[in-house]
This record gives structure tokens, sequence and C-alpha cells, in this order.
């Protein structure tokens, strides 16, 4: 989910936890929580300042490590010790279970996205990722600030924050039966289907689709159940040859690949320099493919650039590939 939204979950279970007795009798150990379940309800994120480094390093591990088993099992333990260590007073075992259920929280609703999430570490590598919620989910986000804003004019915090989430429960079933619904009927249309990669958009009877058969990649939309195809392209294997494999050492194209599940890729010559280019197919908008990896190989064999990342315009792409030949 989006950062806003996990800042308001974790108010949202802060208020949940004035449920417990404990926290009821205690306005220090409640105060400690919700400081807890805020922070709890963002750590496993706190993994975005790897931007700053380079897409490439963000791409591979964003949602990785920092959602993984071990490291969910020591974010609630770190941050309850922290924030015990500043009140010692207050109840330890009550503030470790509030602190490390945000955390927890966090991990699971990352996974029903279309980005996904590495939470089976170490155990596997693979990105969970099972498209049925929208990285923003407008009706999850204002039911948080609805109940935030019924809690500060006087409702009772446990009991609204409890009714919210049935219903956030009830919606996420919803939202999981009308993919299943989706799958099914291309799985009919398209007997052949391999995989299917679903992205919800922001609106609720709206949905992408990228569907790999045996021979073909098919995008399109899902409009009130009708599935429209908007472009298809063959399979092809990638090349096994000096070029391609060159192009998937390259720091940008091997964590595309290492990301991407569906994707096609092309080959362009010009006068000094072959460029090898991956798409991604999930993420198709305004007839436009916006996450791709790029490589330029000069005649020598020797990679130039490259870039991996959202774009939204070719110039700014070739902006983007001069600056990572020519940085400051």
């Amino acid at each position: 989910m989006d950062t806003g939204t996990h800042i308001a979950m974790g108010v949202a279970l802060g208020g949940l936890a004035t449920l417990d007795p404990a926290v009821q009798s205690d306005p220090t150990l409640f105060n400690a929580i919700l400081v807890g379940t805020i922070v709890g309800s963002h750590a496993p994120d706190f993994d975005t300042v790897l931007k700053l480094k380079n897409n490439a390093v963000y791409i591979r591990h964003h949602r990785g490590a920092t959602h993984s088993i071990p490291a969910v099992l020591m974010w609630g333990v770190v941050i309850a010790g922290l924030i015990h260590a500043v009140v010692p007073g207050v109840n330890f075992v009550h503030l470790w279970a509030w602190t490390a259920l945000a955390v927890i929280i966090h991990v699971l609703v990352d996974i029903p996205n279309a980005y996904g999430t590495q939470a089976y570490r170490p155990f596997t590598d693979k990105w969970v990722a099972k498209g049925f919620i929208n990285t923003f989910d407008p009706y999850i986000f204002l039911l948080h600030i609805g109940g935030i804003v019924a809690w500060m004019l006087g409702a009772n915090p446990g009991f609204t924050m409890l009714v919210i989430y049935a219903v956030i429960l009830l919606y996420y079933i919803k939202r999981y039966i009308d993919k299943k619904d989706i799958v099914q009927k291309i799985h009919d249309y398209f007997p052949d289907t391999e995989q299917i990669a679903t992205s919800p958009t922001i609106k609720q009877n709206e949905w992408r689709v990228a569907i790999t058969t045996t021979d073909k990649f098919y995008v399109g939309s899902v409009i009130h159940g009708h599935i429209e195809i908007l472009e298809e392209f063959e399979k092809v294997q990638l090349p096994n040859n000096k070029l391609m494999n060159l192009a998937k050492k390259d720091k940008n194209i091997s964590a595309f690949l290492s990301f991407s599940p569906v994707y096609r890729w092309e080959i362009n010559d010009y006068d000094d320099f072959t460029e090898v280019r991956f798409i991604d197919l999930r993420y198709r908008s305004n007839e436009h493919y916006p996450f791709v990896a790029v490589v330029q190989i000069d005649d020598n064999m020797r990679i130039m650039t490259s870039y991996t990342g959202w774009i939204f315009s070719e110039q700014k792409l070739q902006n983007k590939l001069d600056v990572e030949n020519n940085p400051i």
C-alpha cells in the first residue's frame, strides 16, 4: 500500500488497541502503543531510502528483505524496545504485541497489490503479488480516515476501528472474488493461458490484465466484467548470444528481470551502438508502458549507459540515459 494508507493504518491500530484492558487502564501505555503502531505500520518501507542510491538497487530490494519473515519478527522487537527504553514503566509485552501486529499487517496488505513483496524470504525470494487491491485504494484509505475522524469527534476508538476493519475484511474478500471471476473468464477465452497478471486501477470496476499464453502476450483491460484485448505480442525467448548475455549482466537490466514476470524485449541497431530494451506489460497506461529497462552497448561490446524505472515519454528516457552516461 502507499505511505499515507500505512500511516492511517498505524493510527487506526492504535485506536483498536484501546480494546486491550491493559491499554484502557494505562494512558502512558496507550501513547507508547500509538507510537509503536504508527512506526511499525511504516517500518518495512524504510528501505525506500535505497532510491537515493539508484533505481536498480531500489527495484531489486524494495519490499524485499525488510518485508521478510525474519525482518517482520525483528521490527516489532526493535521498535518496541526503543520505545520501552524511553518509557520503561509500560508493559513491554503489550507494547511489543501491538507494534508487531502493525508490522505484520503492513506486509499482509502489500501482498494483494500488483507490485507485491518478497514476504516468504528466506524460504524463497519469489515475488508474491496477488493483484486484487490497488497500491492506493481510496475506499480503504477513506474508511481509515473516517474512523479516525469519528474517533476525534468522540466515538469509541476501539469499537469504531473494529467495525472499520470488519468492513475492510469484507472488501478484501469481494475484491478477491472479483479477481477470480476475471481469471476464470480469461481462461475460458484463452484455454492455453499460462499466466495472468491482474492490476486493479483506482476505479472500482476497471482492471488491467497482462496474459501469457504458450505463444503470445496479450495486454487488455476489464471494465464492468468485459474483457477487451488492447494489444498482442509474439512470445519470443531471449536469444542466447553475446549481446543479450552482456545486457543481462547490466545492473539495471538484472534488477528489472528479477522483478518483472511479464515483459517483452526488443533490439534496435544504431550507427554507433545497439540498444536492448525490456518493457513490463503489466502497467499499460494511456497507450504507454512506463516501466522499462534499457541498456546501450557500443560496437566494441561495452556497456555505454543503462536505465530502469518508471518513465512516461521517450524524450525523458533519453535524458535519463544521458544523465546515467554523464553523471554530474
